[in-house]
């Protein structure tokens, strides 16, 4: 009798036991029937509802990352979550589960709009460790499917009002071969909330990230009418590395070619090493401004006030070349004053000291010319007065 009881109880235990696996593989058993009832007869070639109404594909995007932006080669990289959402009503289905969560083996079964990028420049679909994407069909045919990219778009930029200007960096994409007869983009949050950018996610040294705005247009070309949607990205200049590295050095060169000012126009050494320096300094900080610029054929506000320091630079330099000048001029015609001075004095016989120049200031300016014509003086041997001889002579006679 216990034998019996003992047979019976393993028995139910047994049941027990086995009920679950077989739970979870009815289970596993109607979902892979739900998969294989969508992909029958599904053919991903056409579009959803063809032939018939458009297609509307709902669009938005997380930015993980923005940045670094280039502003020689014009251009920004920013790393996204482009999620795209729209309805395939052959894909409606009814079973045990709401959402099929499924992977990246799914996508290549069905369709997918041919979304791409106009403004970019290189684009990468993140593979590591598998495929970064997200597929999801709800029981209505609503279909979710998000990728994580990296994209390199260009961005003009006008480049006048440098460093104190700002940009707005355009991402452009839309279909590359439905027209808007067939497919038609949207918001899918409205404009203000379809594209998201964290605070954290902004990863810019020389800009600030103030802001994005959206909008669509129509953009026609010979094989069609196409929407294009637009995100525009505002960014505004840091100026702080520009007046470190330019603004500042220019102002102190300046203000040193001024000092020279206070030197002694006599100290034309001195004078000339100021400004020669200086000189060469600027033109040293205008090279150095233009390596982190595009070979742009105007002119940059940083172009105008290199110009502008530079023109007081070199006009200092300018104005000890004229004073030298002129006062070189000036020092002769008072040597030719003094010369004529003493030959008419010696012709009268009398003792003439230099009454023009009392206080050696003269001295200063015809040094130079003195030094120059005195081997001329020393290399030729005194004449004698024989005029004064004969008339000595005649006197002691």
């Amino acid at each position: 009798m216990a034998w019996i009881r003992t047979c019976f109880f393993l028995s139910c235990v047994g049941q027990v036991l086995a009920e679950p696996p077989t739970a979870t593989r009815i289970y596993l058993d109607n979902i892979t029937r739900v998969l294989d009832r969508l992909l029958d007869g599904y053919d991903n070639r056409l579009r959803p509802g063809f032939g018939g109404p458009v297609t509307e594909v709902k669009t938005d995007i997380f930015v993980t990352s923005f940045g670094p932006v280039s502003d020689v080669e014009m251009e920004y990289t920013m790393d996204v979550f482009f999620r795209q959402t729209w309805i395939d009503d052959r894909l409606k289905f009814e079973g045990p589960i709401e959402i099929l969560r499924l992977n990246n083996l799914m996508v290549s079964n069905i369709w997918t709009p041919d979304t791409f990028f106009r403004n970019g420049k290189r684009s990468i679909s993140h593979n590591m460790t598998t495929p970064n994407k997200l597929f999801r069909i709800m029981q209505n045919g609503t279909i979710l499917y998000t990728m994580r990219l990296t994209i390199n778009a260009e961005c003009p930029m006008r480049l006048i009002n440098f460093p104190m200007d700002g940009h707005s960096c355009p991402l452009k994409f839309g279909s590359y071969a439905y027209p808007m007869s067939e497919i038609v983009y949207t918001w899918k949050k409205g404009p203000l909330f379809s594209v998201e950018v964290p605070q954290e996610s902004s990863s810019l040294l020389q800009y600030d990230l103030i802001g994005q705005t959206v909008s669509s247009e129509r953009l026609k070309s010979n094989t069609g009418e196409y929407i294009v949607m637009t995100v525009y990205f505002h960014l505004q200049r840091k100026m702080g590395f520009f007046l470190i590295q330019t603004y500042i050095p220019c102002i102190m060169t300046v203000i040193l070619a001024q000092v020279s000012f206070w030197i002694d126009k006599e100290s034309v050494p001195a004078r000339t090493v100021f400004g020669i320096t200086t000189v060469l300094t600027m033109t040293t900080l205008s090279i150095s401004a233009r390596h982190s610029l595009p070979k742009v054929s105007y002119a940059t506000a940083m172009d105008w006030f290199i110009a502008v320091c530079f023109a007081f630079v070199f006009s200092a330099l300018i104005e000890f070349a004229a004073v030298n000048y002129f006062s070189t001029l000036q020092a002769n015609k008072e040597l030719r004053r003094v010369n004529m001075a003493c030959a008419a004095a010696r012709s009268d016989g009398e003792l003439v000291t230099n009454p023009l120049d009392p206080g050696g200031v003269l001295k200063k300016r015809l040094n130079s010319l003195s030094q120059r014509d005195a081997p001329d003086r020393f290399s030729r041997p005194p004449q004698p007065d024989f005029h004064q001889q004969d008339t000595m002579e005649s006197r002691e006679v």
